[in-house]
């Protein structure tokens, strides 16, 4: 059995002027559509946390798990209304270290800045039903920093999340995808019961899934329904693993 782990960033139009990333953008209508398509097709879209118990093989169910990078603002304004709508859960991975700012990262390459989540608006998304997942403090790519500096990214980002939030925080997200061994030790040992990659296909369940590896399926402003259904359906994803 597979389970499609779907990977999103700003549920937003594009702002005008932006050349390049333009992927990254799902316009609000769209991201209605598709979540209206997991329904029709009898998915439930469901958080990290919701799914781990389909991922270790404990329960069968037709699911999807939605989760969200960098906590954009418009995640709160645009998407929890309409996941809420079906019914449905997700989890929005922040960077602890620029809650209440923006995408310092990559906003010169970008050329805009993105508001990111206050630590009270990623306290209105938990409240709303929906998970807050890490994603470092700094956004950095971990198999370029030094064991010290990984520690401080991956540990201090669900500490500094826990302490701000009130809340507990299991669920972790490498910055660009971007890992090593190190870094996957570093998450198990901080206490993440998950992480996520950018690396591609649906993820496998039962004891033999690597839990701290998870795979995703990135859905782009590019994709019209037809193909978003048959990264979930199909074996389109897991052929490009």
């Amino acid at each position: 059995m597979k389970i499609p782990i779907l990977m999103y960033h700003n549920i937003a139009e594009v702002p005008e002027g932006i050349n390049v990333y333009r992927s990254l953008y799902v316009s609000p209508a769209a991201f209605a559509r598709q979540m209206a398509l997991l329904r029709m097709l009898g998915y439930r879209g469901v958080s990290m946390s919701d799914a781990m118990v389909y991922l270790q093989g404990g329960k069968e169910g037709k699911i999807v798990v939605i989760t969200l990078d960098d906590g954009y603002v418009d995640n709160l304004e645009w998407a929890m209304e309409t996941l809420r709508r079906y019914g449905f859960t997700a989890t929005c991975y922040a960077v602890s270290g620029y809650l209440g700012q923006y995408n310092a990262w990559d906003d010169e390459k970008l050329g805009v800045r993105k508001p990111l989540m206050s630590a009270e608006e990623l306290r209105a998304w938990h409240a709303g039903g929906m998970e807050v997942g890490a994603h470092s403090r700094t956004h950095v790519r971990l198999s370029q920093c030094s064991d010290q500096q990984q520690r401080e990214e991956i540990h201090g980002c669900k500490a500094e999340l826990e302490d701000r939030l009130g809340i507990g925080v299991t669920q972790f997200c490498y910055p660009y995808g971007d890992y090593d061994e190190r870094a996957v030790h570093a998450t198990r040992e901080a206490g993440y019961a998950a992480a996520t990659t950018t690396d591609r296909g649906r993820a496998t369940v039962g004891s033999s899934t690597d839990l701290w590896r998870l795979p995703r399926i990135q859905v782009a402003r590019r994709h019209l329904l037809p193909q978003v259904a048959a990264k979930v359906l199909t074996r389109y994803e897991d052929k490009r693993a």
